[in-house]
């Protein structure tokens, strides 16, 4: 009778070709570059490869040796170098191990335990060796291929989706953030055709944390602390010059998923102001929150901004009033305006709301209404 080992190494070509084929079928940027006969015929020698190195080390239990890793290292680099998507790796990584260890279950029979379980023992210690290597040079790769705003942005989104590789990608770049961490989300909605990786890239040089652009009117950052946020989105702010809003959430770096959405929602309950934006966390606004997901109480608030609006910019008024603690100089400072000017616009305020601005009904009431219009939700 054939031994496990023995009939595993015979099956070698077979599934070696059904691993390419599970590649292009599974993974889409396997796919596209396997259309090159010359690159899918290199697809092939690797699972050759790897499948005879894995026979022959398993039965003695031996680790990949320092060759093996090395050319490991360098099948990651060139795929890094092709700017092949983080998440093709991580896939064909996944892939791999689990069409290795069905190959075991396919070709086990009853008389096989001891060869099996030795298989199932070993198996996961050569594929955490071998994919530190093959990472380690796919991130290698990458830096040669892609520009340093660029692979930022990659690990934005790694860290956002909570994706393993994240970390590796961070300590390529010298920019791990702590476990513990804030999620910085900035709504710019006239971002239109701004230079993004310019801006992106000036800011990185201020600060070198995890920012990217996300969508076209939504800048992300992985920041340290509270005090940094207020950091990054002050200066993101400058430099874009534009108005904007922003939002942040805590969160741990692995289970992030949870912080984006959170800061995001604060994002979009926050006004968007010309000056360089404040990080608003959910105690800041948890009212415009709150208002936001019940649809009757935002559209009796959207009432009571629109009888603001029938005054002299009463909506920005009241907004800057209660931001600056209801001081009349400093409101009217900001304002530019005359503190007589402020307290004839506060009158107009009571006058169209029947809401006196310095009440305890009126603060809660205007504040909300007025940063529920600035935040653009209503138009």
């Amino acid at each position: 009778m054939v031994d496990f080992f023995t009939e595993w190494h015979r099956r070698i070509d077979v599934n070696s070709t059904l691993a390419v084929a599970a590649y292009e079928r599974e993974i889409p940027d396997f796919r596209r570059v396997a259309t090159n006969p010359g690159v899918r015929a290199g697809m092939l020698d690797i699972a050759r490869y790897l499948r005879q190195r894995t026979i022959a080390l398993v039965p003695e239990e031996r680790p990949f040796t320092g060759a093996d890793l090395d050319f490991l290292a360098g099948v990651g680099w060139e795929r890094g170098s092709k700017a092949v998507s983080l998440a093709a790796q991580r896939q064909v990584l996944q892939l791999h191990t689990a069409l290795v260890m069905r190959e075991v279950h396919e070709i086990a029979r009853p008389a096989d335990v001891d060869p099996v379980m030795s298989a199932l023992r070993w198996l996961p210690r050569l594929g955490a060796r071998s994919h530190v290597a093959y990472t380690t040079g796919y991130l290698h790769g990458l830096a040669d291929a892609l520009p340093a705003v660029d692979r930022v942005g990659m690990l934005v989104r790694a860290l956002l989706a909570d994706d393993p590789m994240a970390v590796d990608m961070a300590d390529a770049l010298a920019m791990r953030p702590s476990v513990r961490c804030v999620v910085v989300a900035v709504r710019v909605p006239r971002a239109g055709d701004s230079p993004r990786a310019e801006m992106i890239a000036d800011l990185l040089g201020a600060h070198w944390v995890p920012v990217a652009w996300t969508a076209p009117d939504e800048v992300v950052a992985v920041v340290a602390d509270e005090e940094r946020a207020m950091q990054v989105a002050h200066d993101l702010g400058d430099r874009l010059d534009l108005p904007c809003a922003a939002g942040a959430a805590r969160g741990e770096v692995g289970a992030l998923t949870a912080a984006v959405a959170e800061a995001r929602e604060v994002c979009r309950a926050a006004p968007v102001l010309a000056r360089p934006p404040v990080a608003h966390f959910r105690a800041d606004l948890f009212a415009e929150v709150a208002a936001a997901r019940v649809a009757p109480v935002d559209a009796w608030l959207r009432e009571v901004a629109a009888r603001l609006a029938a005054g002299p910019d009463l909506v920005v008024t009241v907004d800057t009033f209660y931001r600056n603690d209801m001081s009349r100089l400093r409101t009217a400072a900001v304002l530019g305006v005359h503190p007589r000017t402020l307290d004839y616009r506060l009158r107009r305020v009571h006058e169209l709301t029947d809401l006196e601005p310095t009440s305890v009904r009126g603060v809660r009431i205007l504040s909300t209404a007025a940063a529920r219009s600035l935040s653009g939700a209503w138009t």
